[in-house]
């Protein structure tokens, strides 16, 4: 049988999965975290007829004289670049701006995804459409060990933060040098006890001198008076800190400059019991959880995976990849470290695919096979002439 022949089957057989893989791709063209594919070609073992020659003396070298065999696949890639954004609105779907692949667990097995469209299930679990969990770090009363082994991420329904009592508060701003008025100047900021109860700290300033005032704090069941020097610029009170009730209040940001009293109580440490109320999830992957106190805590870190060889991943459907001995083991960490990306909330990452380059990957597809398919044509045309030497 004529080589063409086979060669035109094998351009056929090429074709066909270029045109698998444009369609497939096509097809993706909305599948967010989709990561489009692409054949190469490579020519198959070419026959020898007549291999080279060295030169000799009175003759110079020939050239080998070699017949192709055909075309096959030798390979499909993936293309990971980044795909556009598309804001959802949505605070548990997430995307990686960079490299990265979020990390979920479906059975014992971990995958991983570029498709960040998440939700909490009935456990409190972070999972995606499959029911995956994606995986992280949780935190401990407030605080996350990233070194320790990753365990799925979620999201502690019912959380409820002890109350704390307070034990140091804080008073700033300035008491005009320049007043001639009586008047005591107050201020007060609330403060709790071990239950959780919420009591009011009051301090009243009276001027007794050019660069002296006395405070008396008052937390309603405990008082206690102190008389504060300045120096004579205004600055430095002395002492710089008083104690009532078992809470130290901080002095030293008082200052003693003519003009308006801007005295205020500007903190304390102090919290009641909080409820969880809702959540948001920061650029480095923080799920970070805010109380009815007004308190935030961070409550799991997500976790970000990258490789050597990124296109050494396989394809396991659901938007999801499986290491292989060409990719590398996968390398957990933190987003923003490493060379990771980092997520951003609200949005999704759409697919990469490029329409324009696909359908012109068709039409070369489908000119592709209808030339080699000429070529069976013609190799046949050629093989019935052969036979009708013989009438």
């Amino acid at each position: 049988m004529l080589r063409s022949l086979f060669s035109g089957i094998s351009g056929l057989r090429a074709h066909q999965t270029m045109m698998d893989v444009t369609g497939n791709n096509i097809a993706n063209v909305n599948t967010a975290g989709f990561k489009s594919s692409q054949g190469v070609f490579e020519d198959t073992l070419s026959q020898m007829l007549k291999s080279a020659g060295a030169p000799q003396a009175g003759l110079g070298g020939t050239n080998p004289a070699q017949v192709g065999l055909g075309v096959r696949q030798s390979g499909i890639t993936t293309n990971f670049t980044q795909g556009a954004a598309q804001a959802t609105g949505k605070s548990t779907d997430l995307m990686i701006n960079g490299d990265g692949f979020f990390v979920v667990r479906s059975g014992t097995e971990d995958l991983f995804t570029r498709a960040g469209s998440f939700t909490f299930d009935a456990n409190g679990s972070l999972v995606n459409p499959g029911g995956a969990k994606v995986m992280g770090w949780s935190a401990n009363n407030g605080v996350l060990d990233t070194n320790a082994t990753p365990g799925p991420v979620q999201l502690p329904i019912g959380t409820l933060l002890p109350p704390a009592a307070t034990t140091t508060a804080t008073i700033g701003g300035n008491l005009p040098a320049d007043t001639t008025s009586t008047t005591p100047i107050s201020t007060s900021i609330k403060t709790y006890d071990d239950q959780g109860n919420e009591h009011t700290l009051t301090a009243t300033w009276t001027k007794t001198s050019a660069t002296g005032w006395d405070v008396a704090l008052s937390d309603g069941t405990n008082s206690t008076t102190a008389s504060i020097a300045f120096n004579a610029d205004g600055t430095t009170p002395l002492p710089t800190s008083a104690t009532v009730g078992g809470i130290t209040v901080d002095l030293s940001g008082v200052t003693n400059f003519a003009g308006q009293s801007t005295i205020a109580a500007t903190g304390q440490n102090g919290s009641a019991m909080g409820s969880l109320q809702s959540f948001s999830i920061s650029g480095d992957g923080v799920l970070t959880g805010v109380f009815s106190n007004g308190l935030k805590q961070p409550l799991a870190q997500l976790a970000m995976a990258t490789f050597n060889n990124a296109a050494g991943l396989e394809k396991v459907g659901g938007s999801e990849f499986r290491t292989t001995a060409n990719s590398g083991l996968a390398q957990l960490g933190m987003p923003g470290s490493g060379g990771r990306g980092l997520m951003q909330s609200g949005s999704l990452e759409m697919s990469n695919v490029d329409l324009a380059q696909e359908f012109t990957n068709l039409i070369i597809a489908q000119r592709g096979f209808q030339a080699n398919s000429k070529v069976i044509t013609a190799s046949d045309e050629l093989l019935g002439d052969l036979v009708n030497l013989k009438r």
